[in-house]
């Protein structure tokens, strides 16, 4: 099966060589609203297809890195769910986080890519080898990303950023064939 998918040559060089991928949530992972219940529980809605990426990303021997600045138990459990096990939550500052995981990781910055949507996630976006933003990110992030996805937050742009590192590590095309089967 010949993948439907491609990008830009020189943007799969830049992208090549990743073996983190740091995400934030709010803007990312969904589209950055909040619905708040009378008690004050923040409700949020996350993409399908976001999932399948990050797991696939696992498959490809690049792991995922979640710095959030909210925390909750939903979030959480969605994040178990696609076993992140590097995650850090109620995180103002990006930046000694990512560089946390990447001690631990045993990794550097040139290893690193990132997908965020606005100033908090310029530390980690600015220091990282390739930095992405979704289309809805504000205009600052866009204007230092190497990628601006087609997808907004919150409706695809992850998985866009996941498949954009999946092809560029050369792993797209065999879990394509791996997930149409014999």
């Amino acid at each position: 099966m010949t993948p439907a998918l491609n990008f830009p040559p020189e943007l799969l060089l830049k992208a090549q060589g990743m073996r983190v991928a740091f995400f934030d949530i709010d803007g990312v992972l969904t589209d950055g609203g909040l619905f708040m219940s009378d008690q004050g529980e923040s409700l949020k809605r996350f993409n399908i297809l976001d999932g399948l990426g990050i797991k696939l990303l696992q498959k490809a021997g690049i792991t995922p890195a979640v710095i959030t600045g909210r925390d909750s138990k939903a979030l959480r459990g969605r994040l178990s769910a696609l076993g992140v096990t590097h995650a850090h939550f109620g995180t103002e500052d990006k930046r000694p986080a990512a560089e946390q995981t990447l001690k631990t990781l045993g990794l550097d910055w040139h290893q690193a890519a990132a997908i965020g949507d606005d100033w908090p996630d310029l530390p980690v976006l600015t220091r990282c080898a390739f930095a992405v933003a979704p289309a809805n990110a504000h205009i600052e992030v866009r204007a230092r990303a190497a990628y601006v996805t087609q997808a907004a937050g919150g409706h695809g742009a992850a998985r866009e950023f996941c498949d954009l590192l999946l092809v560029a590590s050369g792993h797209y095309a065999a879990l394509l064939r791996d997930a149409c089967g014999p």
